[in-house]
């Protein structure tokens, strides 16, 4: 039984780790910012923070140690290295959500090697001065350098599933459903899914296993636009109106000038064992069809 922090743990695969960690008997304490409640009850204790205050985050944690921190809510890195002091003495390790974005989106399948955070220019900022995929590549070279504690940082592909708050595969669904427009850049771009209940069970096995460094974690298998499309129209029974010069409101959140694509075999070759993208992606579509029907 260890002792367990989750920053983010009450929203879609955050909670789905926090659940699974209750059930493996651990202690659980999750940090939020109080917006989402306390889906747990006396299951975990809760601590209501704003991690961009450091002087009220250090004061939550005073006097407190932890086996594990999972971190899903960094996006900058002043961020991680705000987190770097406070906790620097305090932690066994640490679990980063990081992310795809960290490689260009250039056809070519990306290894762990191809960004290298040990190596990356480290620029000071916060959240609102980087794109997404930069706060993270940044996030990554922080932690890694002023952390006194291993770090591993998981890098996802887009988590996809019925609770997913970001409602990415939903925005396809209705629209297709509604027979609005939608807006791609390329139909023959390729991309990695991870489904949101897989993408916990990783994070649990990258804190448990004590892993350390980045790892690609991805369902096996890759999925042109083309023809996830054609799985949403196969269950919803209408024909998808593709547009690739509509303006940005219709813009698909999948459109990717090209395919952006990662390789799961390091975390494979260490006893990680990755479901299949189309055994479970086309059931997913079909609940969201039946749960928008009914």
């Amino acid at each position: 039984m260890k002792n367990i922090l989750v920053l983010g743990g009450t929203r879609f695969f955050g909670r789905k780790l926090v659940e699974l960690l209750i059930e493996d008997g651990h202690n659980v304490t999750i940090m939020t910012r109080g917006q989402s409640g306390n889906p747990y009850g006396n299951k975990v204790e809760h601590i209501i923070a704003d991690r961009t205050n450091k002087e009220k985050l250090a004061s939550k944690f005073e006097g407190r140690k932890f086996d594990i921190v999972y971190d899903n809510i960094c996006y900058s890195p002043n961020e991680a290295f705000e987190f770097c002091e406070i906790f620097n003495g305090k932690i066994g390790r640490l679990v980063f959500t990081s992310t795809l974005a960290v490689y260009e989106a250039d056809g070519a399948e990306k290894s762990e090697v191809d960004f290298d955070p040990y190596s990356y220019k480290i620029i000071m900022g916060d959240k609102t001065d980087f794109t997404y995929g930069e706060g993270k590549r940044q996030a990554e070279a922080v932690f890694l350098k002023y952390a006194e504690f291993p770090v591993a940082a998981v890098r996802f592909p887009i988590v996809m599933g019925e609770d997913d708050y970001t409602r990415r595969l939903h925005f396809h669904v209705e629209r297709i459903a509604r027979e609005e427009p939608i807006g791609f850049l390329d139909m023959d771009a390729e991309m990695p899914f991870i489904q949101a209940a897989e993408a916990a069970q990783f994070l649990k096995w990258a804190g448990i296993s004590g892993i350390e460094g980045s790892y690609n974690a991805a369902s096996n298998g890759k999925i042109s636009l083309h023809e996830l499309i054609a799985l949403i129209e196969q269950e919803v029974g209408k024909a998808a109106q593709i547009s690739l010069a509509g303006p940005e409101d219709i813009r698909s959140p999948y459109a990717i000038p090209a395919s952006w694509l990662m390789i799961n075999d390091k975390a494979a070759k260490d006893g990680f064992r990755f479901s299949n993208l189309h055994d479970w992606l086309q059931p997913l579509i079909k609940a969201l069809v039946t749960t928008k029907n009914t």
